[in-house]
């Protein structure tokens, strides 16, 4: 089930909502979010719910070996094996394959007659997200930064939340820990302007802007060999303004749900594109993402405090985990080590890029982010090697049969990721036209989801 469907829009969250304020009690509306959370995950396969409440019922046992056990052995053991078993299941769905198919190369590559088999494995959606939050609890747990709770309905609501469920934004347990204990006291009331504008947004973000982009950009690519340079630059900065507004907006259609319900989810997106480098892009991107690889990796490897070669490797290591993260192919894999050096390099050049006109930095930032997304976009090394050289390599002419169109929607885009504020920033506050303005909007959106094919967001698949 998506956010931009009908049947979430009319059906799904009307009714969790409805009896969501209808309840009163702690445990009741704990157990509600866990049911309706499993409904909504159950709509992809129901068969991975079942996934997904084993690593719910080791990961809430782990945090109860903490509050049972003080000595040091036992506590290690609460905080290993639930971590390799979360861990195990991950690298078996997302990434079994990739190994395998990795290895078939490397066999080939030394004329080895062996070969591995392949399986027939579905990746079940949102694993990477709801993996790292129980690993985010358990680490807390262990370390004294939360108390495990007792009650698992509050634990398998916190992992099953619908609204972050499936492409996050990765949600702490501390970060939420307080509205959940709260929860019997949320009021409905307080902030509903603000809940239902970022709601509307971050629709607004998703199916007028990043699905627009897609529709044109898309069939370009399958047919990438034959782009022109002009027409590779429009597409490649086409798929650098979708993959922004498609992300944000989910996250801040996440940020809105989650309040509708008293939960405050975090920020995960502050204008990346207005980043003067990359390490300002990477505070600025994923927040989530990058705040937790920086807590739970970056640092946990000794961070920038035992020189500056361990800090460099410490860099790479995380941005390549990182890029792996994102899916199983060594694009990815090639992304991360790509943002590693840019960061190493950053850091080493640092004093003088301070000299540097800010528009310059940020220009100059912006477009080692779009060469990146190459890879990030890119099936496979050919096509990103194709693109690549089409950029760089003058080919005449365009063929994009949609050009203007683009150029238009691109000019929109730009304006709003590099000069526009993000939705954090507004104050969520509407004189009635401002309001009947967001409704038109809202109503466009409606209108192109019953016009249009169903449009997943981009990090599902991640």
């Amino acid at each position: 089930m998506l956010f931009n469907s009908l049947p979430f829009l009319y059906l799904f969250l009307p009714v969790t909502y409805l009896v969501f304020w209808k309840l009163h009690t702690k445990v009741q509306r704990y157990v509600w979010l866990t049911i309706t959370g499993y409904i909504f995950y159950s709509f992809w396969n129901p068969k991975f719910c079942l996934l997904m409440a084993v690593s719910t019922l080791v990961s809430y046992g782990a945090g109860l070996g903490f509050l049972r056990w003080k000595d040091a052995r036992r506590r290690r053991l609460c905080l290993v094996f639930p971590i390799v078993f979360d861990l195990a299941l991950l690298g078996t769905f997302k990434y079994a394959n990739f190994a395998l198919s990795s290895g078939n190369w490397l066999l080939q590559s030394v004329h080895s007659n062996l070969r591995a088999p392949s399986f027939d494995i579905v990746l079940p959606i949102g694993i990477s997200f709801y993996t790292f939050h129980t690993i985010t609890y358990i680490v807390d747990s262990y370390r004294g930064v939360i108390k495990p709770t007792r009650n698992f309905f509050e634990f398998s609501c916190y992992v099953s939340l619908f609204s972050q469920l499936v492409a996050g934004p990765i949600v702490r347990f501390r970060q939420v820990e307080q509205d959940l204990e709260n929860i019997d006291h949320a009021n409905r009331t307080a902030y509903l302007e603000r809940d239902w504008s970022f709601f509307v947004f971050g629709m607004i973000k998703k199916v007028l802007i990043a699905d627009s982009i897609a529709r044109i950009i898309n069939p370009a690519l399958l047919r990438w060999q034959s782009l022109s340079t002009l027409d590779t630059w429009l597409c490649m900065l086409g798929y650098t303004y979708q993959l922004y507004f498609d992300f944000s907006g989910y996250s801040d259609m996440a940020v809105g749900l989650g309040a509708m319900f008293g939960i405050r989810l975090p920020q995960n997106f502050n204008s990346p594109y207005k980043a003067v480098d990359i390490s300002d892009f990477w505070k600025r991107w994923h927040i989530s993402l990058s705040s937790v690889l920086r807590d739970y990796l970056y640092i946990p490897l000794g961070g920038s405090r035992q020189g500056e070669w361990k800090t460099c490797r410490n860099l790479l290591i995380t941005m390549l985990l990182g890029g792996l993260w994102h899916g199983a192919n060594w694009t990815f894999v090639a992304w991360g080590a790509y943002h590693g050096i840019l960061l190493v390099a950053t850091r080493y050049s640092e004093a003088f890029l301070n000299l540097w006109p800010v528009a310059l930095r940020k220009l100059t930032t912006f477009i080692l982010v779009v060469v990146g997304w190459v890879l990030f976009r890119s099936a496979n090394f050919s096509m990103a090697s194709g693109l690549l050289t089409s950029m760089f390599f003058w080919r005449p002419g365009i063929h994009l049969d949609t050009g203007k169109s683009l150029v238009g929607i691109l000019l929109i885009a730009g304006a709003l990721a590099h000069f526009g504020p993000n939705t954090f920033e507004l104050r969520h506050r509407w004189s009635p036209v401002q309001a009947f303005a967001l409704g038109v909007l809202f109503l466009a959106c409606i209108v192109f989801i019953y016009g249009g094919q169903e449009s997943p967001f981009l990090y599902f698949q991640f």
